[in-house]
């Protein structure tokens, strides 16, 4: 069946999770060795699926080499971060590789060429190379050349004129300068085409040599070891090694450089056509190198197309990239705020917005949320009502404290006539600003009410369900339990009719985390059993974190540790940094006696509170409940001060949801109590007395801090 309709991050965690279960499924039948080479040149995406499958692998047969340049990766390089949040896993090793000992070298000269060579120019080859294989090879194929490898009077002294990696790169350059003229300059043309490079292409830059010819000054390159062919690619063919297409690049002057670049990117139009599909990153490359001569027009108009393909596919860091380039491109302040100037910076910055919703995460969506205002109002301007309704529904996360897209969505609303199926649209998602946002039940009330009768009068079930979804999340952050059960049953209802998982998901959720706070626990484990299973399904690492922790929640209210410790282990896998299981975590550790763990936990979770703006959001208040409770266990009171400061947080938003202040209050209540503060726990009395009825939140419940 198809899959379901994901937001960018989330169709990424499938796509991550798909070829992580591959991997181990195919370790099960039989040990497997994962090998990954010149990681340094690795894209930031690609390297965050390493990192993930690096997560899920311990259990498992298989193992995975990388190998890197250490000299290449630098603080600011992408390898480093992920080679820091490697070394974090126990089963992670480095090893250094060091050039081969002065014995070995020998031995290697025997093997690459079969005869033996003097002592003197073991040594000195060693010398020179310090053991590395790749740069003694091409030592090595040059003294052969020169008819000098067994020659001891040719290096007499040691000190042959080599140095590394300069010595090499003049190695590679006197290898080149034993080919011909005409074939020196393909190679040039091939070496700006990239490391691989396709035998059509250059032959349409090669302008007036006949294909003949041109195969035999590739034949040339190919005996020389200077090109190989890539097998199984038909007339596909690449340098030999970087240094190759290195050394030829810098025979180049600026000019010249420049304008080939230029002719390769106009050639690849020519070939590709209007749509380049996977190759607009390839042109956008070529037409960035070529700027200083091509203008910036078709540098914008690739990268925009890249961004977008980049997107597609779930590589978030590279869309950036390329959003970015095309807007400075175009002279635009990425931070500033005046209005774009034309449709292709509007497409460009909401490009831009959505990438960075996808990597920057939910602690900085007000950035992604800049980017997106300002191709909104481009938009609005230009009365371009479609793509202005397109920006503004673009499912960003919401969360309670997130105050990120009211205004946005205000705005959107007055462009469109009401009672239509875009503003049916748009209202639905509404629900969720308002309830969630802005705190104001009774504005996201009017909006749901709204939606529905849209949806009820054009007859789409699609629209229902998603509205009435979005107000079952509504109803349980504002107490209104009842609605929440009774909403999510029948989103439960829809969503199995129409086949939609993410909506059964969601709804299965509320209803069970609802149930759980009103001590129906037997109510609420079928439907965290059935979360779980369609989670597994969905493969959304939000959903399904959530499902593990809704597991957790429902094992602990039954006293089976075990369990909730084996759910808690796999959401903390998939979603390391969340604030939601490692407060239950803290919790499970602390009551069971196990302090020590307990407080790792904790520190992990002030960690991750570190990364969230400070707001009226679940993470804040959660810490203003969860370390009184670990106090009350404790009686170490030193980390109070952190639940003060973060119950003071959710309390001075006036948006705050009721639930989450009930969070900040409930922890206010205990630390009086632990303090002895009288007066303080009378404040929070009152406050609380309203929300009387052994609800559970957070390990304890309103009535036993009332008690």
């Amino acid at each position: 069946e198809p899959p379901p309709v994901l937001d960018p991050n989330q169709a990424r965690f499938r796509l991550f999770d798909s070829i992580t279960t591959m991997f181990r499924s195919a370790a099960q039948t039989q040990p497997l060795v994962l090998v990954l080479d010149d990681l340094h040149w690795a894209d930031k995406p690609s390297l965050l699926l390493l990192e993930f499958l690096a997560r899920q692998i311990s259990d498992s047969s298989l193992m995975v080499v990388g190998t890197y340049r250490d000299a290449e990766v630098s603080r600011e390089h992408p390898l480093f971060e992920t080679l820091a949040q490697l070394s974090r896993n126990q089963s992670f090793q480095r090893q250094s590789l060091e050039g081969l000992a002065p014995a070995d070298v020998g031995e290697f000269i025997l093997a690459a060429n079969g005869s033996n060579a003097s002592q003197n120019l073991v040594d000195a080859i060693h010398s020179h190379t310090e053991g590395n294989p790749f740069f003694m090879n091409e030592v090595i194929r040059l003294l052969v050349e020169r008819g000098e490898l067994g020659d001891s009077d040719s290096v007499d002294g040691g000190t042959p004129a080599l140095e590394v990696p300069q010595g090499v790169l003049e190695v590679i350059g006197q290898r080149l300068s034993r080919l011909s003229t005409e074939c020196n300059d393909l190679l040039t043309t091939a070496a700006v085409i990239g490391r691989q490079f396709d035998f059509n292409l250059l032959g349409h830059l090669a302008e007036g040599i006949p294909e003949l010819g041109l195969l035999g000054m590739v034949e040339e390159a190919l005996a020389a070891h200077v090109v190989q062919e890539i097998p199984e690619a038909g007339d596909r063919y690449q340098f030999s090694h970087a240094l190759v297409q290195q050394t030829l690049l810098e025979q180049l002057s600026t000019s010249r450089r420049v304008r080939l670049h230029a002719k390769v990117g106009e050639m690849l139009e020519t070939l590709y056509g209007d749509d380049p599909g996977d190759r607009a990153a390839e042109l956008a490359y070529h037409f960035a190198e070529a700027s200083p001569v091509a203008g910036s027009d078709k540098l914008v108009k690739y990268t925009l197309l890249a961004g977008e393909r980049a997107l597609a596919i779930y590589a978030h860091e590279e869309a950036l990239g390329h959003f970015l380039r095309g807007l400075t491109a175009k002279g635009i302040d990425i931070q500033g705020s005046m209005l774009v100037p034309d449709s292709e910076a509007a497409a460009l910055m909401f490009g831009l917005g959505r990438a960075q919703a996808a990597t920057l995460g939910r602690q900085q969506l007000d950035v992604a949320v800049s980017s997106l205002s300002r191709a909104f109002d481009f938009y609005a301007e230009a009365n371009d009502v479609a793509h202005a309704v397109d920006v503004a529904g673009y499912p960003l996360q919401s969360m309670p404290g997130h105050r990120v897209a009211v205004e946005l969505m205000a705005r959107a609303l007055q462009l469109i006539p009401p009672d239509t199926p875009e503003s049916g649209r748009l209202l639905s998602r509404y629900v969720l600003v308002m309830g969630m946002e802005e705190g104001d039940y009774l504005g996201a009330t009017e909006a749901f009410d709204s939606a529905l009768a849209i949806a009820q009068r054009t007859g789409d079930v699609a629209l229902e369900m998603r509205s009435l979804a979005h107000s079952s999340m509504v109803d349980n952050w504002h107490h209104h339990r009842q609605g929440t059960i009774a909403k999510g049953l029948r989103v439960i209802e829809l969503a199995r009719r129409a086949s939609d998982q993410l909506s059964e998901v969601s709804a299965r959720f509320w209803v069970g985390i609802t149930l759980l706070g009103m001590g129906e626990s037997e109510g609420a484990q079928p439907h965290a059993a059935a979360m779980l299973s369609t989670a597994e399904r969905l493969r959304d690492r939000y959903w399904l974190a959530t499902a593990l922790w809704l597991n957790e929640a429902a094992s602990v209210l039954k006293g089976d540790w075990q369990t909730a410790r084996a759910f808690n282990e796999r959401g903390l896998l998939v979603s390391p940094s969340d604030t939601r299981l490692l407060g239950t975590r803290i919790l499970l550790e602390h009551e069971t006696g196990n302090v020590i763990q307990g407080d790792e936990y904790l520190q992990r979770f002030v960690e991750a509170l570190r990364l969230v703006t400070p707001g009226a959001r679940f993470d804040y208040a959660s810490a203003a409940l969860i370390i009184p409770v670990v106090a009350r266990i404790t009686g170490a009171v030193d980390q109070l001060p952190i639940a003060e400061s973060a119950a003071a947080t959710v309390l001075s938003e006036v948006t705050a949801t009721p639930a989450v202040t009930s969070f900040a209050r409930l922890g206010l209540g205990l630390m009086a109590v632990l303090r002895g503060d009288a007066a303080a726990a009378r404040v929070q009395y009152i406050s609380l007395e309203f929300d009387s009825g052994s609800h559970f939140t957070g390990g304890i419940s309103d009535d036993r801090v009332l008690g």
